[in-house]
């Protein structure tokens, strides 16, 4: 249906629809202007969030916790997700919004020039009927004043008192106002003949070709709108896919969650490879007492639990020191207390076991990728120098020497560290067999270990040297200096009837022949008095339970100081 032919008469009702429609298309820019905005906002969001719970730490100080790696990939995909939300946004600002405002200045461009065509059309007819009316009231004019003349003639021509000029003035005048009523007849013709010709141009012509444009231009209006809002919901369902990944990864990652897995993990990061503490010997504090009577009426210790404190002191008639100090041990017994902290090390000798093979391992691992780098750099240089002693016109091969011979020195250098780690790798993995062939002895002949190995890495195989006395001949570890004490000097000190006060106690973390004079045997995990703290020659004086007095190496035990006695706590 046509606005040309059905509303002929409507212009000034289509210039207020064709604005109305330009006002609702600039007010459906806005909507979309302000839903990308949440959009934007939305997707900023989520990237602070994700910003602000992502590990700020390195790699390998991540947690390798199954619920770990799972958030941190849920977080990936949220990030993925905002992405994806940014995508919808730019878009609907690209192809939607912006779009919009472009054919919304285009349209209002548009609609003034059909607009002004229209008025100017109707400009012209109301001129053309202007033209007519004044040709119309004149002629009107003129035929009223011919009237009044012939009037006029005709009462002086039947009257004969008038003259004969007045007569004759009478008649002329009525001749002159008949010819100027005629002309303006002719021209009021003329002119209502040009009027209904362009009346009947401007609106069976003009003004339905007028509103032929404006009537294509608000179709066209009305299919963008369509196709914005076609635009607006094919960005959003662009990035379902992508957004149906992400949220299959949060699901994968939901999955992958393992208990049994981060199980494995708690004791891989925190296994020490340490045995666990042995039992506590019984202490008799009333062998000090005088006796009268049958030892019934004094001490209420089992007979039985007295011979087997006799049998492991080692000597019946035993004499320990009263200040009992097994029970300052609390801070030693990692397993329930303080770990002592220890500065880090280059051979990781300050870790447990466990975890020091497995530091040593990545070391490994990662300078034999660097060594790699560094053989496929020299392949690569090698080739090419090869190619430019072929064809010198592209290089000169003695320019790759500097690089090549650094490459070679970089190797010996990674080679040489690879070399040093491997060694202490070999050294713990000794030390860990070493504590499993322990162990497995332990349970089939009860605190016989075999296979000990010192802090230095020597080996006692034979457990028989471990509970001679120390006259026999081995050599003593190699970091404290020999004792050389004087003989009588021992033999006065060991047979004072006042003993020295116990100043700690220790525990014994490998067994110690005590071959050498004035040097005390002890086996692993024993508990010692100290009497006498290292003067810094690598060896402090200890007391065994049973009163056996001597020197045993500083680095072979485990060191705690009473708090009333002089000096601090070492932890060894």
């Amino acid at each position: 249906m046509s606005w040309g032919t059905e509303l002929w008469d409507q212009f000034d009702n289509l210039d207020k629809h064709t604005q109305w429609g330009i006002d609702f298309l600039e007010r459906y820019s806005k909507f979309v202007k302000e839903r990308l905005d949440i959009e934007q906002t939305y997707a900023k969001q989520l990237r602070n969030l994700v910003k602000k719970y992502c590990p700020k730490r390195s790699k390998e100080e991540e947690p390798r916790f199954t619920t770990c790696l799972s958030f941190y990939s849920v977080m990936n995909e949220l990030n993925d997700y905002a992405g994806q939300r940014e995508v919808v946004a730019e878009e609907m600002a690209h192809k939607v919004y912006g779009e919009l405002m472009k054919y919304s200045q285009d349209l209002k461009a548009e609609r003034k020039h059909h607009l002004q065509e229209g008025r100017k059309a109707q400009q012209h007819l109301d001129q053309c009927w202007k033209l007519m009316d004044n040709s119309k009231r004149k002629f009107e004019r003129e035929c009223k004043e011919a009237e009044k003349s012939q009037i006029t003639y005709d009462r002086l021509d039947n009257d004969i008192n008038a003259t004969k000029s007045e007569v004759e003035k009478a008649k002329a005048q009525f001749y002159l106002r008949t010819h100027m009523a005629d002309e303006s007849k002719n021209e009021y013709a003329a002119q209502l003949q040009n009027f209904n010709a362009e009346q009947w141009k401007h609106f069976n012509n003009a003004i339905p070709h007028i509103f032929k444009n404006l009537q294509d231009m608000d179709e066209r209006r009305t299919v963008k709108l369509g196709e914005t809002y076609r635009s607006f919901a094919e960005a959003e369902r662009r990035v379902i896919p992508i957004v149906s990944k992400c949220l299959e990864g949060m699901v994968s990652a939901a999955k992958a969650v393992d208990m049994r897995r981060d199980s494995v993990i708690v004791v891989e990061s925190f296994k020490s490879g340490f045995e666990p503490p042995a039992d506590f010997p019984f202490e008799d504090f009333s062998q000090n007492l005088s006796r009268t009577g049958s030892d019934g009426t004094i001490s209420n210790t089992p007979k039985g639990d007295r011979d087997r404190d006799r049998d492991r002191d080692g000597a019946p008639g035993s004499r320990p020191d009263p200040k009992h100090p097994m029970s300052r041990t609390k801070n030693k017994l990692w397993l329930f207390g303080k770990k002592p902290k220890a500065p880090s090390l280059e051979d990781f000798s300050h870790l447990p076991p466990e975890q020091r093979r497995k530091r040593l391992q990545q070391r490994i691992d990662e300078l034999g990728k660097e060594l790699q780098k560094e053989i496929d750099q020299r392949d690569a240089l090698n080739k090419m120098k090869d190619v430019y002693e072929k064809n010198p016109q592209m290089g000169d091969p003695t320019s790759l020497q500097p690089k090549i011979s650094e490459t070679i020195c970089n190797m010996e250098k990674l080679r040489s560290e690879i070399h040093k780690n491997e060694t202490w790798l070999s050294e713990v993995e000794g030390k860990q067999s070493s504590r499993g062939d322990r162990r497995h002895s332990a349970d089939n002949h009860h605190h016989t270990p075999q296979g000990r190995e010192s802090p230095e890495g020597s080996y006692t195989d034979d457990t028989s040297q471990e509970h001679h006395a120390p006259q026999q001949q081995r050599t003593s570890p190699p970091k404290p200096g020999q004792p050389n004490p004087d003989l009588h000097e021992f033999d006065d000190e060991f047979d004072d009837d006042d003993p020295l006060p116990v100043v700690g106690h220790c525990k014994a973390l490998y067994s110690f022949d005590g071959q050498n004079e004035g040097t005390l045997v002890m086996a692993e995990d024993e508990v010692l008095y100290i009497i006498e703290e290292d003067k810094g020659d690598g060896w402090t004086r200890a007391r065994k339970q049973g009163g056996e007095e001597g020197y045993v190496p500083t680095s072979y035990v485990e060191i705690t100081m009473e708090k009333n006695s002089k000096g601090a706590v070492t932890y060894i």
